[in-house]
């Protein structure tokens, strides 16, 4: 009685122990399905594909089970890796991680598999047994963001660090080749002016058309790519000198030969190129880039729809290789940590009590000099490392009004960030990472930047102050803004351009402008701050006109270790 007894249990506990494998195949199946994946167990010599949950995710049903079928339905261009797992020839079994492509009538589905192949005698591939997962809309997203990574927002061209890589590629291949290429640099001549006068949302649609223009007139090998806020860049492939100028001019027909059609009206533009001829005149991309600058420079000082090539100027390049060499110090520089901040503080107008500072980037060089930022900046502006400073500078502020409690700090944004909307996107994350500090930062932007690149700044002005942080126009009245301009910026603060307020008293008709100016900021409710404030006659004066805060060396210095509390 007790060995039937036994053999009962023994008979309900594997009865119940079955249950539960098959309770737990089902789960898994489910959790597979809601994956949108299906398990799969490939018998390689009988070309047979066992299945469980395929039907969910595969676009065709028929003959599902046979691997001729299924890898004939997968596309041929990916469809290699597949083939060389297959036929596979190693004793160890391994994993794998895959990705194929089946075609449907809805586009192209992706999916990854990701398995065990496991070998037979003779190292051939036996058997693969794995998952298959729809990844369609992850490949969707990456294909999505590689694209943004490398294309310019408004126009869809290349943005300026795609274009000086395949530029890069093209003066290699030349030199190997012993051919030429060039880079031409075109610029919209007064979009200013455009802006101004039609607004910002014409000014966008002058600069698709124009690039639209422009890719349309070059042939199919050749390159183009958005460099700046009015410029585009070309790179012509295999190309003589006479047909750089042949395509310059090309271009500028293109531009002028038709008014751009926007919603607020027509509008007439024009363009002017500067060019450079490589490698003969150019063995880097950033040479060939800072080059075609040069050009561009030379091209627009004679008026509009200009054109000029670069041309060897023992002067220019004594210039050039000066700037490589302080762009070199700068970069040694931010790796041994001898850039620094000095601190200088601003001046409540009324209690003459220091309300906050701003920190200015300086370098210590090898001998213990110290510099201003007027001796290396510009150069870092003309070789493109000007993002390495100013992202020195706020992760800087920021650790010091960490260390500092009550401190209330104000760091610049330069003209080159200012036009890159990446940069500043990066600048608002960083802030936002340390938003226990935002309330006591002040951003400042130069006010030909600002405008050059409004919708940009605009937009980071908007996040900066959503976080709390204040904003402020810098060497204003050096530019042209209009006060309708500078109200749709939202600024917090104005700073009149220091040449204005140096020895103001002594300056009736410098008087009558800054009057002016402090009136209509005031009239817009924003704090405003005379720079380069150098004596007491002097703020008496702007303490009169309404002026906020003081800043100059007659109230205090820059201090690159200054004491303060806690």
């Amino acid at each position: 009685m007790v060995d039937v007894l036994s053999a009962a249990l023994q008979k309900a506990h594997e009865k119940i122990a079955e249950l539960g494998a098959a309770h737990d195949v089902t789960r898994l199946r489910l959790a597979a399905e809601a994956a949108g994946a299906a398990a799969f167990d490939w018998q390689v010599g009988d070309g047979l594909i066992a299945w469980d949950g395929a039907t969910q995710i595969l676009p065709f049903q028929r003959d599902i089970h046979r691997a001729a079928v299924f890898l004939e339905a997968v596309e041929r261009g990916k469809r290699g890796a597949l083939e060389a797992l297959l036929e596979a020839r190693s004793t160890q079994n391994s994993s794998f991680a895959l990705e194929i492509e089946i075609a449907s009538a809805m586009g192209a589905i992706t999916y990854t598999m990701e398995g065990t192949r496991f070998a037979a005698g003779g190292g051939r591939t036996e058997r693969l047994v794995g998952i298959l997962r729809d990844t369609t809309e992850r490949a969707r997203e990456m294909q999505r963001l590689s694209y943004l990574a490398t294309r310019d927002e408004l126009t869809g061209l290349l943005n300026r660090n795609s274009l000086r890589e395949e530029l890069a590629l093209a003066i290699d291949r030349a030199k190997s080749e012993s051919r030429h290429c060039a880079f031409l640099v075109s610029s919209i001549d007064r979009l200013a002016m455009i802006n101004d006068g039609f607004g910002f949302d014409a000014g966008d649609e002058v600069i698709f058309a124009v690039g639209e223009r422009m890719a349309r007139s070059l042939r199919a090998s050749d390159v183009i790519g958005r460099t700046a806020g009015n410029k585009f860049g070309v790179i012509l492939k295999n190309c003589s000198e006479r047909e750089v100028a042949i395509v310059a001019g090309r271009l500028r027909a293109m531009v002028r030969g038709s008014a751009v059609e926007t919603r607020a009206g027509q509008v007439s533009a024009t363009c002017s190129v500067g060019a450079v001829w490589l490698p003969t005149s150019g063995a880097t991309s950033q040479e060939a880039m800072l080059r075609a600058e040069n050009a561009l420079e030379g091209a627009r000082a004679g008026g509009r729809d200009g054109f000029m090539v670069y041309e060897h100027s023992a002067q220019k390049e004594s210039a050039r290789i000066r700037q490589m060499a302080v762009a070199d110090e700068v970069i040694v520089a931010l790796r041994q940590n001898r850039l620094k901040l000095a601190y200088q503080p601003l001046i409540d107008a009324k209690t003459r009590k220091v309300m906050h500072h701003e920190a200015l980037v300086r370098m210590e060089r090898e001998n213990g000099e110290i510099v201003s930022a007027g001796y290396f900046v510009p150069a870092a502006e003309q070789l493109g490392i000007v993002h390495l400073v100013d992202r020195f500078a706020l992760e800087s502020v920021i650790a010091r009004l960490k260390a500092h409690k009550t401190a209330s700090l104000a760091v610049n944004v330069s003209g080159t960030a200012a036009g890159d909307p990446a940069w500043l996107q990066s600048f608002v994350d960083h802030v936002r990472g340390n938003r226990d500090v935002a309330d006591r930062l002040i951003v400042e932007l130069t006010e030909t930047a600002a405008l050059h690149h409004f919708e940009e700044n605009a937009r980071f002005v908007s996040q900066l102050r959503e976080l709390g942080v204040k904003v402020a126009i810098d060497d204003f009245g050096a530019g042209y803004t209009s006060f309708r301009n500078l109200q749709l910026l939202h600024v917090d603060v104005v700073k009149i351009d220091g040449c204005y307020v140096k020895d103001l008293s002594a300056s009736p008709e410098n008087q009558i402008f800054v009057r002016t100016l402090v009136g209509l900021a005031k009239n817009f409710n924003m704090r405003v701050v005379a720079e380069w404030v150098s004596s007491d006659a002097d703020a008496a004066l702007l303490q009169s006109f309404g002026v906020d805060y003081f800043q100059g060396f007659h109230f205090g210095a820059p201090v690159i270790d200054p004491v303060w509390g806690q």
